[in-house]
């Protein structure tokens, strides 16, 4: 039935019996019966290339292109189109580990330049290479804080962090006996008082925020390291890479980490990936790192070359001693990103953060004057994102944006729209979004 496939009957047969079951649907169970494919792909016998191009072009066709107004942790920006040539080059397309430093130079350079970039970015000491995505980036640092605590087991979260981070950060800590506990917000951001009050309650090893929040908020964290440390516990700060181009760092907020993700760093948003989760930290964290530390040294005829540093406290030498399961990096995803910083240099972030604050606060004021939707927390500082109450019905206007082409946001509870803007948006379009808005 499957053309493509090599294994004979006879070699299912033994793989089945090996699983301990009678048949391959008996491997798939657990999947409800409403959700099987009923009928053979639709896969023709054979196609010519242009043929197959034609096909997938075909299909692609019939996803429609809005212009994009949503965010919430991922953001449509503008890469140039030297980053994809470069990253489509068959040496980086096939490279995998470096675990031979001899045939790996490219490689290993490549991760110690991000790593630097990455580094200098979060005004951070340390970064690794690298992590799937932001939200895992996060569980990893709360095991880290769980690790360098040694007999702690308590990690507080705030409640303005994304929703989608805090459950991953709670599937992750109820499999390694890791107690997750909220910290309360007031008007959008962390209440500081409810963080000192579970701060004394002690056994905390960590607290991780965010900046920007959830609602595009930026939150002061004056002092709030001194406030953790006192009690024992790291802090630690998930943020948006890009945004850093133009905000203060954890590294400046002095955070003994920080996380998120690299989509930002001009990753297309690609239907949801694939994205890179980076993680940076200080040099005393550095041994409680996940992933690989890449190093530039001498060989014997003093020419500069790069190996990897730290690598014992990964899974395939240290087994069930390691840190992390983390093993291979988002290789082709960490030099996207280096080639994508290495080409905006900070003036290029910088003017990007710029142009979707400016953007941001246009829209935001625009449709306030409507008449029919606010600003949810309108005495709070953001950058290029911002909750808006409505009182429109929200489900209503995201049909009629889409209709005329445009994703206007994501809907975070009844009567909330939380929308960002990036350098991609035009002011006609969002004038196009704001003329919606009116005609409800």
């Amino acid at each position: 039935m499957h053309r493509y496939f090599p294994h004979t009957k006879a070699d299912i047969d033994a793989m089945l019996q090996r699983c301990g079951v009678s048949a391959i649907d008996d491997l798939y169970s657990d999947v409800p019966q409403e959700l099987r494919l009923k009928r053979d792909y639709a896969l023709s016998r054979q196609l010519s290339e242009k043929e197959v191009r034609d096909y997938f072009h075909r299909l692609g066709d019939k996803n429609r292109r809005l212009v994009c107004f949503a965010g919430a942790g991922f953001y449509n920006h503008y890469s140039p189109s030297v980053v994809s040539s470069v990253i489509s080059r068959s040496e980086f397309l096939t490279a995998y580990t470096p675990y031979q430093p001899e045939i790996s130079q490219g490689t290993l350079q490549y991760i110690f330049e991000y790593q630097s970039m990455m580094a200098t970015l979060t005004g951070m000491e340390v970064s690794n290479a690298s992590l799937y995505d932001g939200t895992t980036a996060t569980a990893e640092a709360m095991l880290m804080a769980v690790a360098a605590s040694r007999k702690r087991t308590r990690v507080l979260v705030s409640s303005t962090l994304s929703p989608h981070v805090r459950r991953v950060v709670a599937t992750y800590a109820s499999y390694h006996g890791v107690t997750v506990d909220e910290v309360a917000q007031t008007d959008g951001v962390t209440d500081i008082d409810d963080l000192r009050a579970k701060l004394e309650q002690g056994d905390v090893a960590g607290v991780i925020v965010a900046s920007p929040n959830y609602y595009g908020i930026l939150e002061d964290y004056s002092g709030w390291a001194e406030l953790c440390h006192s009690h024992k516990a790291l802090l630690i700060i998930h943020c948006v890479a890009s945004d850093l181009g133009l905000i203060r760092t954890p590294g400046e907020w002095g955070a003994d980490i920080a996380v998120g993700d690299g989509q930002s760093l001009g990753m297309p948003l690609s239907y949801g990936g694939p994205y890179l989760g980076f993680i940076c930290t200080t040099k005393a964290l550095m041994r409680k790192l996940p992933g690989r530390i890449v190093g530039a040294t001498e060989d014997a005829d003093g020419r500069r070359v790069f190996v990897l540093t730290l690598q014992a406290r990964e899974q395939h030498i240290r087994r069930d001693k390691a840190t992390s399961n983390i093993c291979s990096n988002q290789g082709l995803m960490a030099l996207y990103a280096t080639v994508y910083m290495s080409v905006m240099g900070a003036a290029g972030l910088r003017e990007v953060c710029e142009r979707g604050c400016n953007g941001a606060h246009y829209l935001a004021d625009a449709l306030t004057a409507t008449g029919k939707m606010r600003l949810k927390y309108p005495h709070r500082p953001y950058l290029n994102e911002f909750l808006m109450e409505c009182d429109v019905d929200v489900d209503d206007l995201i049909a009629r944006c889409v209709a005329q082409g445009i994703l206007p946001g994501v809907k975070t509870a009844p009567g909330r729209l939380l929308i960002a803007v990036t350098e991609m948006c035009s002011r006609e379009e969002m004038d196009t979004l704001v003329s919606i808005v009116k005609s409800m």
